[in-house]
């Protein structure tokens, strides 16, 4: 869970949002820009799935999850490549491997109804491998010899070798060549008495140790896993002493060769204590500005990182709207959809290669603050099972996703800008004061493919976002703005294709009035009739709380 926001960011959380304009016309070069991303990796929007929470998901063999099942299915059949899946999160570092256990996954919870440890047993690869053929996994090691039994980690001396090395055992002989990557430990910034120096002697050692027993000759390591927001400024009182990718690399992590990738997680708000649920409202997620400030924060780590380990080498290997388990009203809505896509979008056009959404349910050991208990998460984008939050349903923040895999479509060879409202000479995004007319509440993104013939001269796809806050509890009209993305067409007259992610309004809970081309996906399959408009003229008109897909 991250620290309360940094004063720039917090402050810009809290201003209220104006009407959005009524038009924008996006100007510039149409051309691919200097500042773009390197080619979008295919499982850009991928999964991290609490590992207590992993078969309430999936099921098992005998009771496979369907609902489950469809919707991954649904976003692999879009661009060729199952999302990949992160198995881990608090309870990772308090999961044991148990060879002899008949079941796959046993939740030892006391009788105040606190989960406690999980544990494991050969069973639990049989539910991993009911993923869609070709889902890439990464499981998340345990660093502790006990169970959590505070809401911060044990000290270092309660670390255990041998429990991540048989977790590591177990999983390369039951999942071969479906595991992709391992973890140790989950958000160690968060133990007590880890520094990068001492993080990463220990990390170093446990990793090209497993590497060797186990006979890996290619890195196999996801490094970090931390959570703590950077400080800013940059050269604040402790800013280069927090452990993260960054920190780490350079205290020798990597010095037997064993990380080909790092990891950091993103909470951008949080209910795990009172000041924090103050802010974490509706109209404060939507909005790109507070998103934009927030996520440029890690731009000089993703840099650092890339130029050590390369272009696909940092991830945000778990993250989600509001720590804690999201809040009723906020992160169950159509406005976290909006959120979500931005989220994407905003940080693939940083480099950051894949984002890891978190799934699973609130854990009473994360804070003794925290605002939910109980159930499965309100920042879910689905509840596979019942349980005390809800029924068996499908979140709107599911068709988020369905955007962005059809943004990527089948290219491996598309990349991405922020063309409105841009970002400044120092790669920082453009707020209000520097010229976003619209508040932080109208947003473009280009698409160029390098393959296509015209595809450095002009972008391929734009993506169009309306995040001015409407209701459907409003009475008054729906604002709509209209885009003019004239100057990036080729033929400015000629048409383009757009679809529509679209609901009654951002405080919409359910999926059967969600639609994403005209369809909705609350049983896990599309209903209703596919829908595209043709449009010339190159002017676009998006209403508040919508977005739109346009393919040139």
């Amino acid at each position: 869970m991250p620290r309360i926001l940094p004063l720039t960011a917090l402050s810009i959380a809290l201003f209220p949002k104006a009407l959005a304009l009524a038009s924008l016309k996006l100007s510039g070069s149409p051309s691919l820009p200097s500042i773009a991303s390197h080619a979008l990796h295919p499982a850009l929007g991928s999964f991290s799935i609490e590992t207590a929470f992993f078969e309430e998901y999936v099921g098992n063999t005998t009771s496979p999850n369907i609902l489950t099942r469809n919707l991954l299915e649904n976003l692999k059949s879009r661009t060729g490549t199952a999302p990949e899946v992160r198995i881990g999160g608090i309870t990772a570092d308090s999961t044991y491997w148990d060879a002899s256990q008949e079941v796959g996954l046993f939740n030892f919870i006391d009788d105040t109804g606190a989960l406690q440890n999980t544990t494991i047993g050969p069973r639990f690869w049989e539910s991993v491998k009911l993923l869609p053929e070709g889902t890439k996994v990464t499981i998340n090691l345990t660093w502790s010899a006990d169970q959590v039994v505070t809401g911060i980690r044990q000290d270092l001396q309660d670390l255990a070798f041998e429990g991540a090395l048989s977790v590591a055992d177990a999983a390369v002989q039951g999942l071969q060549g479906q595991l992709d990557l391992l973890e140790i430990g989950n958000e160690p910034d968060h133990y007590l008495k880890f520094t990068p120096q001492n993080y990463s002697a220990i990390w170093a050692t446990w990793a090209k140790n497993i590497s060797q027993t186990l006979g890996f000759t290619a890195p196999r390591f996801q490094i970090a896993a931390t959570v703590d927001d950077p400080l800013w400024p940059y050269d604040a009182p402790g800013a280069s002493s927090q452990l993260d990718c960054v920190s780490a690399l350079a205290a020798g992590a990597n010095s037997g060769g064993v990380v080909r990738s790092c990891s950091e997680h993103t909470y951008q708000y949080s209910v795990c204590d009172p000041p924090r649920i103050a802010v974490a409202t509706l109209p404060n997620l939507v909005n790109h500005t507070r998103l934009a400030v927030f996520l440029d924060l890690w731009q000089p780590r993703i840099k650092a990182v890339r130029e050590q380990l390369g272009p696909d080498s940092f991830v945000i290997g778990e993250y989600n709207s509001v720590s804690c388990s999201g809040r009723d009203g906020v992160s169950n809505t159509f406005g976290q959809a909006l959120w979500l896509l931005d989220t994407t979008f905003y940080a693939a056009s940083l480099n950051v290669s894949r984002l890891y959404i978190h799934q699973g349910g609130p854990l009473a050991l994360q804070s003794s603050t925290q605002l939910n208990h109980g159930g499965l998460s309100l920042y879910d984008l689905w509840y596979p099972v019942q349980n005390t939050n809800g029924p068996i349903k499908v979140f709107p923040s599911y068709s988020a996703y369905l955007f962005v895999a059809e943004t990527l479509g089948h290219s491996k060879t598309l990349k991405i800008a922020n063309i409105y409202p841009g970002r400044q000479a120092n790669g920082s995004t453009i707020t209000t004061a520097l010229g976003d007319t619209s508040e932080g509440q109208l947003i473009a993104y280009g698409f160029w493919d390098t393959a296509h013939p015209s595809g450095n001269k002009y972008p391929t796809k734009l993506a169009l976002l309306n995040l001015e806050i409407f209701n459907q509890t409003q009475t008054i009209p729906r604002p709509k703005s209209t885009f003019d993305i004239s100057d990036f067409l080729q033929n400015s007259h000629g048409p383009v294709t757009i679809r529509r992610l679209s609901a009654p309004g951002a405080d919409i809970k359910e999926a059967n009035v969600t639609t994403w081309a005209g369809q909705s996906f609350a049983s896990g399959l599309a209903a209703g009739k596919f829908v595209e408009e043709k449009v010339t003229g190159g002017k676009i008109v998006v209403q508040a709380s919508e977005a739109v897909l346009v393919i040139v």
